[in-house]
C-alpha cells in the first residue's frame, strides 16, 4: 500500500521508517554523494524532527519499506529555502499553503525486486509519483516543489508529470541540483494514469495481502 504517515503515527510505522532512513542513506549519500547528515546507517536531518508527512509505500504489516517521499508545507522551514536557496531566483514566490516541498524521494530496489518481481524501477517510481499527485489533490495542494539532479527531468516527463525548472546550482554533489515546480491537477493525474494504464487510484490502494494490486503493478 502507499499511505501517508503523520507525526502521531510514527510509532506505528517505526520499522518502516527506520528502513526509509536507511534507504535514504544508500541513495543520497552512498550513490549520489550528497552532503547529507548521516547517523550510523541512516540519513536523518533536522527537518525530520519538524513533524513532516511521509508518503510511504510499504506492506500492510508495516514491516517492509519500498519507497517514500518526505512532504512539508512551504509556510514553515524547508530544505528548499534553507539549503537549496541558490537553485531558484529570489523573485520566485514559493511560499503558500497550497505549495508543498517534496524531498528525499527514494526506492528500495532490492525490496521491490523481492516482493514485486518483474516490475521495472521506472514504473515503481512513476507509481509513487501518481500516489503523490492523488495525495496532493486530496489535501488542496496545487504545486509541489522539489530539488533533483538534471537527469531526473527525463524520468518525470516520461511519467507524465509537468515540471517547470526554476533554476539550478552547483556545489551540492557530483551533479548540479535543479529546483522544479510540479503542477498538481486532475489533468496531470489523468495523463500520468494513462501513461501507466491505470484505471484506479494508487494512494491507499491494496489487496488482501496489503500490497498494491497486481493490475496496478503490471507493466
Amino acid at each position: 500500500m502507499i499511505t501517508s504517515i503523520q507525526a502521531f503515527e510514527h510509532a506505528q510505522y517505526r520499522d518502516v521508517l527506520v528502513q526509509m532512513f536507511q534507504t535514504r542513506k544508500q541513495v543520497f549519500f552512498d550513490m549520489l554523494s550528497w552532503d547529507v547528515s548521516i547517523q550510523e546507517d541512516r540519513e536523518v536531518d533536522a527537518y525530520d524532527a519538524l513533524h513532516p508527512v511521509y508518503l510511504v509505500w510499504c506492506n500492510r504489516e508495516r514491516s517492509r519499506h519500498y519507497g517514500s517521499i518526505r512532504l512539508m508545507p512551504t509556510t514553515g522551514p524547508t530544505l528548499l529555502h534553507d539549503v537549496f536557496g541558490s537553485t531558484f531566483p529570489d523573485a520566485a514566490a514559493l511560499t503558500a499553503p497550497g505549495i508543498w516541498e517534496g524531498t528525499r524521494m527514494c526506492l528500495d530496489e532490492q525490496a521491490l525486486r523481492d516482493d514485486y518481481p518483474g516490475m521495472p524501477a521506472g514504473r515503481a517510481f512513476s507509481l509513487l509519483l501518481v500516489a503523490l499527485c492523488e495525495f496532493c489533490l486530496s489535501h488542496n495542494i496545487h504545486t509541489m516543489i522539489s530539488n533533483y539532479e538534471p537527469h531526473f527531468k527525463r524520468i518525470y516527463t516520461r511519467s507524465g508529470a509537468r515540471v517547470h525548472e526554476l533554476g539550478r546550482a552547483d556545489g551540492f554533489g557530483r551533479s548540479p541540483v535543479c529546483c522544479g515546480a510540479f503542477e498538481v491537477s486532475s489533468d496531470v493525474l489523468s495523463i500520468m494514469r494513462a501513461r501507466l494504464g491505470l484505471s484506479e487510484p494508487v494512494y491507499g490502494a491494496d489487496d488482501a495481502a496489503g500490497r498494491i494490486p497486481q493490475a496496478i503493478c503490471a507493466a
